[in-house]
């Protein structure tokens, strides 16, 4: 891997990761078309995710702030067994709503080998499909009515609906904060509301995908004999600063576009690529082979 494809990929899991177009669908392309593939870029991954980590916590300190005090609250609640789920405020509803729908990814674990090969395979067919899958639930909460809920009125039913659909998210292809702001959307969650519960939701899910590619690379590592130079500690810092200035960026940019009714952009923008992709799919099934540049 060369110090260009590091900023490339940077750069592409800085947008994606937030923007709702799917950073796994973009990776997966961009590994697709140019080799960078295998062991390596399990561990390149999980540096770039721990980038777009640390931007939600710039992008949202204050708000992360104000719930790890709370958190700290609850630990000392359920020490003194004085905990309750009766009369929470927005602080302690949130933490609560967030861990029932990060629990609801549990089902989809079943899964997991199903969905790490579809993004491992030499098609690109499964990926084209999901962008369309994108596309379509973008625009339709661009158009559904706008709510009104705060981090103080999410309900159980919600947290269990954009829980859901981050699952679906597992997908190459698939946005995870297009699905989770979408869900919101769905929900009845104002347009603000929507934004930083997708995002704050991310943290303890882009932790976990780093502790998975991790623990993926080492077993590779061990059954392969894969060097850990063919990575580059360079390339993983480059990658890791360049994913999370983007990152930043990205945030910002997703919540003026929600905000202002623009959020339908992207709609188009993934059921274009997703077309694309299908072609180009097509085009390689024909050949036999993939394109690579």
């Amino acid at each position: 891997m060369s110090l260009f494809d590091a900023v490339v990929q940077g750069i592409i899991q800085g947008l994606t990761e937030f923007l709702p177009v799917s950073s796994s669908g973009h990776l997966s392309l961009y590994q697709h078309f140019t080799g960078n593939n295998g062991e390596g870029a399990l561990l390149f991954s999980a540096v770039l995710h721990l980038g777009t980590l640390v931007a939600v916590f710039i992008a949202f300190r204050k708000d992360i702030m104000e719930l790890i005090k709370e958190l700290g609250n609850i630990c000392s609640d359920i020490f003194k067994w004085k905990f309750t789920l009766k009369d929470m405020n927005p602080q302690r509803r949130m933490i609560v709503m967030i861990i029932v729908s990060c629990l609801c990814l549990a089902p989809f674990a079943v899964f997991k080998d199903w969905f790490e090969s579809i993004g491992e395979d030499n098609s690109i067919f499964a990926e084209g499909l999901c962008f369309l899958y994108t596309a379509a639930i973008l625009f339709m909460s661009d158009r559904c009515t706008k709510g009104n809920k705060k981090a103080g009125d999410i309900k159980l039913k919600d947290s269990v609906t954009v829980g859901l659909f981050q699952g679906v998210a597992l997908l190459p292809g698939v946005s995870r904060s297009g699905s989770t702001i979408s869900a919101g959307l769905f929900s009845g969650f104002s347009r603000e509301t929507s934004v930083k519960y997708s995002f704050i939701l991310g943290i303890p899910v882009i932790l976990l995908s780093c502790l998975l590619e991790v623990a993926k690379y080492i077993k590779g590592v061990m059954t392969s004999n894969v060097e850990v130079e063919k990575v580059g500690i360079a390339n993983c810092a480059v990658g890791f600063v360049v994913a999370a200035i983007v990152g930043v960026l990205a945030i910002k940019l997703v919540s003026w576009l929600v905000k202002s009714d623009k959020f339908k952009v992207f709609s188009y923008y993934t059921f274009v690529l997703g077309t694309i992709v299908l072609v180009i799919a097509f085009i390689e099934f024909c050949m036999g082979h993939p394109i690579s540049f």
